[in-house]
């Protein structure tokens, strides 16, 4: 049935030619609006990403997976196009994973806190479980833990001694207003991979 079909109906084709042209031309305009118009949606989804500028207010009122995508979103206005969530359950202490233009791979640990500096501090174990996986099942190059709150005093100094960064509510400001990139804020960031 479906052959006897498509037979009668490149037979008609092959008899109006034209109407072939015509459908052909057709597709061929369809293609190029749907291409120009998937271009302009990512023309102005990269402006977009490059204007992107919190401020604490708005990130005080996020919830805690919202908090995540901003990080996520923050990361890829700074270049890191592969930058995704992945926070959730089995998350491995993992809530933000990018890759950086100098292709450094990241993991970040996101830690909000609704009252922001004045809720409870993050503390060393938030530390000892990102430290855990970052870099044996991610591959990390920069390890983070950002918050919109405060890290407690024996987070910095454990920070330092695993090689990791601490993003508090301070360093946090000024990166997600100013439009600075996050490796240009952070002291001692590795330098970029081989081969880039």
């Amino acid at each position: 049935m479906g052959i006897a079909l498509l037979s009668v109906v490149v037979t008609w084709l092959a008899a109006n030619p034209l109407v072939l042209i015509m459908l052909v031309a057709a597709a061929v305009v369809g293609a190029a609006l749907w291409a120009h118009r998937r271009r302009q949606r990512l023309l102005w989804e990269r402006t977009r990403q490059q204007g992107l500028r919190y401020g604490l207010p708005q990130l005080d009122a996020l919830g805690h997976r919202d908090f995540e995508y901003a990080v996520r979103d923050l990361m890829r206005r700074d270049g890191c196009g592969d930058a995704r969530q992945i926070g959730g359950a089995g998350d491995n202490g993992a809530d933000v994973l990018a890759t950086d233009p100098m292709g450094r791979a990241w993991v970040i640990q996101c830690k909000h806190r609704r009252d922001g500096d004045r809720g409870s501090a993050v503390g060393t174990p938030d530390l000892q479980r990102v430290n855990g996986t970052a870099r044996q099942l991610y591959g990390a190059d920069v390890v983070l833990v950002v918050t919109n709150g405060r890290f407690s005093t024996r987070c910095a100094p454990l920070a330092e001694q695993l090689q990791m960064h601490l993003v508090d509510r301070r360093t946090l400001a000024v990166w997600a207003s100013s439009g600075r990139p996050l490796w240009e804020l952070l002291p001692r960031v590795p330098g970029p991979r081989r081969g880039r």
